[in-house]
């Protein structure tokens, strides 16, 4: 049996990884340009196409999260952590896949265009300006979820690899030459 995850499993990790990162820090480091200025509009173009790139990537992830059984973990966590481990992973998925159908939303009821790299995607619905504030709130909402359970999903890989003392991180972990 495999100690590790695929090397493909783990690109699709730390390329998730990464996206988050971007995306969270273009809808954050927008608030340092004047309002209706390029750079700032510039930032939520890319929070946008960085966005969708994660429900992409998300779809990939799930294929790939039924096609691969996980590792061991060595030695066995008790089942109440099992429990809350597959738990936080569900609220993951449930985010990287609603959070950019979410932003897809608001800006098809903002009647705005959907940009995803040189592409636009059509409207999923109407024009509706109290339905898109909605939607923004949700969407708001859940995107401070999302700090708390990525960084919740960090620390407890953390906790693991230098308390518990088990393989959580290494299994994530591409191999050292």
């Amino acid at each position: 049996m495999k100690d590790r995850y695929g090397s493909l499993t783990i690109v699709l990790h730390w390329a998730m990884f990464l996206l988050f990162v971007a995306v969270y820090a273009s809808m954050e480091l927008r608030e340092i340009f004047p309002k209706g200025s390029d750079p700032r509009e510039a930032m939520k173009m890319w929070h946008f196409m960085l966005g969708l790139s994660v429900l992409a990537l998300a779809i990939v992830r799930l294929a790939g999260r039924l096609l691969e059984t996980a590792p061991p973990i060595t030695p066995a966590p008790p089942a109440w952590q099992t429990l809350i481990t597959k738990l936080v992973h569900g609220a993951l998925y449930a985010l990287m896949i609603a959070m950019p159908i979410l932003g897809w939303l608001i800006l098809s009821a903002e009647a705005k265009p959907i940009p995803f790299f040189g592409l636009e995607l059509p409207a999923l619905i109407g024009p509706d300006k109290e339905l898109a504030e909605t939607i923004e709130e949700l969407h708001e909402i859940g995107g401070t979820v999302g700090y708390y359970l990525i960084g919740l999903h960090a620390a407890a890989a953390l906790f693991h690899h230098y308390i518990v003392r088990d393989n959580t991180l290494l299994r994530m972990l591409p191999r050292r030459g």
